[in-house]
């Protein structure tokens, strides 16, 4: 079943939301307040994200941020009139969609469906015959497979799903192994150098793509996603 975050500040829309989705299939979570919100997204996964733009208005970008920054949901906002001014035309470039109220509930749940099937292809990646198969939990170039483990594969995944973008090495430790984890940095420089080491072995130029951004983390560079 699909997973479902609301950050709805209005307790009845969030209510008669969650029951519509509830209905069809979903499982949601209801959340109150901007740490509460962020501490969900840290530590669950989400298929879709519905923030109201209210929230945005009360707690500021840190939430949208964060969601584009640490997770691959998608987010979908709840409007109440058509975007125009700063605030609302700024959210738009922040979400993957959104919907003006009032609406129809059964408008809510073709928008969110049609997010989902958007999504569907970024679970697989293909960059110059490198391709990162999160469906088959595989990697290969040219047909031959790249034997990784689990924290390998979710690790290359992030960085080659947000390209130039520098994951600090805390980072990636709370992405991978939680927010409560006492992992060390150099945990994270062990694991690089080993996916390096294995996809070189593959004929892929690596080194030309995964980069060390020295005294912070890692980053995947001119990486064209197709």
């Amino acid at each position: 079943m699909k997973k479902v975050l609301l950050v709805v500040l209005e307790d009845r829309m969030q209510d008669e939301i969650s029951s519509y989705l509830q209905s069809n299939q979903y499982i949601c979570k209801k959340v109150e307040g901007f740490k509460a919100a962020l501490k969900a997204i840290k530590e669950e996964l989400f298929d879709v994200i519905i923030v109201d733009c209210k929230f945005v208005e009360v707690y500021g970008w840190g939430l949208c941020q964060e969601i584009n920054t640490t997770t691959s949901s998608s987010v979908l906002a709840l409007f109440e009139h058509k975007p125009q001014d700063d605030l609302t035309t700024r959210l738009l470039g922040e979400v993957d969609d959104f919907i003006v109220q009032p609406f129809c509930k059964e408008e809510l749940l073709i928008r969110m469906e049609a997010l989902l099937r958007k999504k569907a292809w970024k679970h697989r990646l293909e960059i110059n015959g490198l391709i990162w198969d999160e469906a088959r939990y595989e990697m290969s170039y040219k047909d031959k497979q790249i034997k990784l483990t689990p924290k390998e594969f979710t690790m290359i995944g992030y960085l080659m799903r947000h390209p130039n973008q520098v994951f600090a090495r805390d980072t990636l430790i709370q992405l991978i192994w939680g927010l409560d984890s006492d992992t060390e940095g150099r945990t994270i420089d062990s694991h690089v150098r080993n996916i390096r080491e294995k996809v070189r072995q593959s004929g892929f130029p690596i080194d030309d793509y995964y980069q060390t951004v020295w005294g912070v983390g890692y980053k995947w560079v001119n990486a064209s996603i197709s």
